[in-house]
């Protein structure tokens, strides 16, 4: 009778374990589905913010390459390739002139133009220019840096030509799947140096950003970014005038701001007031320099995601990434390269002075817990790119004068972008 009862059982166990296996199967593809559906109906687009491109005097010096009779700084930006071109966009503050010789760093900039075609190379695709440095060389330098940055194909903001150029160039939009973000970029000053007609830098002005933020919403754009020269050098907090401009672009819509000056980091803000999300970084220190006294000697990097689903967009990422500017002396010359410091492979064994390990480490240190204990909702992310990546190649300049680059022969980045 146990007999017959276990053979009994054995095809009622045999039918349920299938209806068990086709429910699993349905609810699998179920997800398979639904998975499929949701990247069909949903678009991401990818942003790396960037702090202040320096050129002091001995970055200057130290590019130039005695053998070819010529500048060349791709060494400095070599050990972040992956992570620029890894976004869709990048963007630095270019806080230098490309006006021609004489060459010069501080208090007068003005940088060789193979600095900005080294920032092309690496992946950057916009550099805002409205900052204190804007009229170092007056209005022929700014639009000298204006055409060397146009004979690149790299985008730009905050300073223009002419008043006409402004109107049609001032709000850039920055567009892919469909997504659409736009950047306005302004400077509390210009060091006292006066531009003059026809050229135009912008500034902090609440009448002005008013009336940009509100030609802006009238885009139809997803996103609104506002970089912003402000704030107290080497203070590793926002002033009023910060925080009174950072609620200031919260009231108007301003979806992000981020800051650049301070030469130092600054806290990272993440927050959401009726359904709308707000970030601030108010400094994003140095990206590079020659400034080599602790917390200016680094900076950190924003990367930043924004993924839309259907109407809703809503930030998918949000992370910041240290980086420490390497000073070093081989073949008896100084080098600079930018470092992604949290990467194991920058242990001890890497630098062939000690000391450099130490001071790398002390920033690397003093940088999180400064960000961990003041950032709201912003923590650090991985050191590296996102994706797989092919490496680029452009154009090195071949005179130190302004070139007329052939930009059919740039060899553009795998992603395909298209401004408006």
């Amino acid at each position: 009778m146990k007999l017959f009862n276990k053979l009994k059982k054995k095809p009622t166990d045999a039918i349920t374990t299938k209806m068990c296996n086709s429910i699993f199967k349905i609810i699998y593809l179920y997800l398979l589905c639904f998975l499929w559906s949701s990247s069909i109906n949903s678009q991401e687009i990818s942003f790396l913010f960037m702090g202040d491109i320096m050129g002091h005097g001995p970055q200057i010096k130290s590019a130039w390459q005695e053998n070819k009779k010529q500048y060349e700084y791709s060494e400095v930006f070599n050990p972040l390739d992956d992570i620029i071109s890894s976004v869709d966009f990048a963007i630095g503050n270019l806080e230098v002139t490309l006006a021609g010789r004489p060459f010069k760093g501080y208090p007068q900039f003005s940088s060789p133009d193979e600095l900005a075609v080294a920032c092309k190379n690496s992946g950057m695709d916009v550099l805002v220019t409205a900052n204190n440095h804007s009229c170092d060389r007056k209005n022929n330098g700014i639009v000298r840096t204006l055409d060397v940055l146009d004979s690149l194909n790299i985008l730009h903001t905050g300073t223009f030509k002419d008043v006409k150029n402004r109107e049609e160039n001032n709000l850039l939009v920055l567009s892919k799947d469909g997504i659409k973000v736009g950047l306005l970029n302004y400077t509390y000053g210009t060091n006292g140096l006066s531009f003059s007609d026809p050229v135009y830098v912008n500034l902090v002005d609440s009448v002005l950003i008013k009336k940009d933020v509100i030609n802006a919403k009238n885009k139809n754009l997803d996103k609104l970014v506002v970089f912003v020269h402000w704030g107290y050098e080497y203070k590793d907090f926002p002033n009023s005038h910060q925080k009174k401009y950072n609620r200031f672009f919260q009231d108007l819509g301003v979806d992000i701001v981020i800051g650049s000056h301070p030469h130092v980091i600054q806290p990272m803000e993440y927050s959401k007031r009726n359904d709308h999300e707000f970030l601030t970084v108010f400094s994003l220190g140095n990206f590079v320099s020659n400034q080599r006294a602790e917390r200016k000697d680094g900076g950190a990097m924003l990367r930043l995601s924004f993924k839309k689903t259907g109407n809703n967009i809503l930030i998918s990422r949000k992370e910041y990434i240290p980086v420490w500017v390497h000073k070093f002396i081989e073949n008896e010359k100084y080098h600079f390269q930018i470092l992604p410091c949290a990467r194991p492979v920058y242990n001890e064994k890497y630098f062939s002075n000690k000391e450099d390990f130490q001071k790398m480490k002390t920033f690397l240190d003093n940088t999180r817990a400064h960000l961990n204990t003041n950032n709201l909702a912003i923590k650090e992310g991985i050191p590296y790119g996102l994706v797989k990546f092919k490496p680029i190649t452009i154009l090195q300049s071949q005179v130190p004068e302004l070139r007329k680059l052939d930009i059919n022969k740039l060899k553009t980045k795998r992603r395909k972008r298209r401004r408006k």
